[in-house]
């Protein structure tokens, strides 16, 4: 009689299950906000005019400030109380949404982002950890976080076209204001169904580590942007030397520290290493083609943002399959092999995306997806245990780390790519704008006389295209190698 009160005790009733519905609004926000960010890149192009590493800090700002950020924020959430920081993010990012959505020019919309980034910091953790101390019984845990992580799934699904049709109705500031009415909500609802919880015996807090390895990679991505965009340069050589200083030094400081801010001994073992760079370039991969095939089809093929919304659909649903087939397909062959042979579908799906017409694109990168997203769906499992078990806290965070970076990583290089073959492809006599963006010679052309108009959009269109190809080859190629590595160092059962 005793243990079954115990185990009454421990399982949810439907205070939590509402507070689990309060939970997943932050989850479907961050689903949805690269999706929608990437369809709307064109028109705040024409509309602030930023350069082409401008337009790139715009997308992958906020991920670079979430990957420095995210451990850390963890630990806070553990000394203040995670609703307590839950509710301060939310509110965060509601206000950083609407100083986006009408920001003025792009230095304030990069500004902004990095603030959503900030606050986005504070989502992920506080709403895992919540989940994780309302949702004590186990089967109501696994589906409490199966639920929770549908949410991102349905947030992407979503993202296209709830994206497509506001930017076909309004203007592309609109796309940031998505998350307030349910950030509102969860500000009202958050105190009522969401218990607080804090941790006595928290961690410090290592600012001095955040601020040397945010430093260390914006510094880095600074140096490439600015590289494609201008050429080599001593001072971008500079910029980029500071940064692997600072990458060293924050090294050598994890290295002495009882709690690093990120356990640099976990990389001695094969299996973590090999599968957390699964995860991190995996996602690499997935975020560099959704960006450019968003940008290709608007600026290139001439689709309206809907419409290109409405395209990537099919990658949002083999990417669902994918998900939901990992668990499934690792059940029948060793975690390696499963993982490499998500890595092995997806190499035809980049082969036909480098064919750059509609539909091979949208196939390609349908396969491309359903590929990758088994591996996902596997690699967190993998990357926690195969950490010793009292790291599998920190061994956790890394994992969310190397996703937020991964997916910033992949726009700010493959986006960097594109913008050095486009301006070596683009007549050095062609308007300054023009031979900055495509969407700079789009509006250059708008002012010049018809045949030269045409010549001009072709040139840059072909230039543009050209770059794609090349950042999809590398993208298979990096694909190739991750294969080869989980295929020889995965040996997780």
């Amino acid at each position: 009689m005793d243990q079954m009160t115990a185990t009454t005790e421990v399982r949810a009733g439907r205070r939590e299950w509402l507070g689990l519905a309060v939970l997943a609004l932050p989850t479907i926000l961050i689903g949805m906000d690269g999706t929608v960010l990437h369809l709307a890149a064109p028109a705040l192009s024409a509309d602030l005019g930023p350069s082409s590493s401008q337009l790139l800090w715009i997308i992958d700002v906020y991920g670079f400030v979430v990957a420095g950020l995210l451990v850390t924020m963890g630990t806070v959430g553990d000394r203040i109380g995670r609703r307590r920081l839950l509710m301060m993010g939310a509110a965060g990012f509601l206000a950083a949404s609407v100083l986006a959505a009408f920001a003025t020019s792009a230095e304030l919309l990069i500004a902004a982002r990095a603030l959503l980034g900030l606050a986005g910091a504070t989502l992920m953790p506080s709403t895992l950890s919540l989940l994780s101390n309302m949702f004590r019984d186990p089967g109501q845990r696994r589906l409490a976080i199966a639920i929770w992580m549908t949410n991102f799934m349905i947030g992407g699904m979503a993202g296209p076209l709830v994206g497509g049709v506001l930017l076909d109705h309004f203007w592309w500031g609109s796309v940031f204001l998505i998350g307030v009415p349910p950030l509102i909500v969860l500000l009202v609802t958050a105190p009522i169904l969401l218990p607080e919880f804090r941790h006595t015996h928290a961690g410090r807090i290592d600012l001095a580590s955040v601020a040397l390895l945010t430093g260390a990679i914006l510094s880095v991505v600074y140096a490439i942007k600015e590289t494609a965009k201008d050429g080599f340069h001593l001072s971008n050589l500079g910029i980029a030397a500071a940064g692997v200083l600072l990458g060293w030094v924050f090294a050598r400081r994890q290295l002495g520290l009882a709690e690093p801010l990120i356990d640099l001994r976990l990389f001695r073992r094969a299996a973590f290493s090999a599968s957390l760079g699964a995860q991190t370039f995996g996602l690499y991969v997935l975020a560099a083609m959704q960006f450019l095939t968003v940008q290709y089809f608007q600026l290139v093929l001439g689709m309206s943002p809907l419409e290109a919304g409405l395209w990537m659909l099919p990658m949002m649903v083999t990417g669902i399959v994918g998900t939901l087939g990992g668990p499934w397909v690792v059940r029948h062959l060793r975690a390696g092999t499963a993982m490499t042979l998500g890595f092995a579908v997806a190499v035809p799906g980049l082969a036909l995306m480098a064919l750059t017409d509609r539909l091979p694109i949208v196939i390609g990168l349908a396969v491309a997806s359903l590929g990758i997203q088994v591996v996902l769906a596997l690699t967190y499992d993998v990357i926690v245990s195969s950490a010793p078990p009292e790291r599998a806290g920190v061994a956790s965070g890394m994992g969310e780390t190397g996703t937020e970076l991964g997916m910033a990583l992949g726009i700010a290089i493959a986006g960097s790519l594109v913008t050095a073959v486009y301006r070596a492809g683009v007549p050095a006599d062609a308007p300054e704008a023009a031979r900055d963006t495509l969407s700079g010679a789009i509006a250059a052309a708008d002012r010049l006389p018809g045949p030269v108009a045409e010549q001009l959009l072709s040139l840059a269109r072909e230039a543009y295209t050209d770059g794609v190809q090349l950042a999809v080859v590398v993208s298979a190629a990096i694909v190739i190698l991750l294969g080869v590595a989980t295929a020889t160092l995965v040996r997780t059962d």
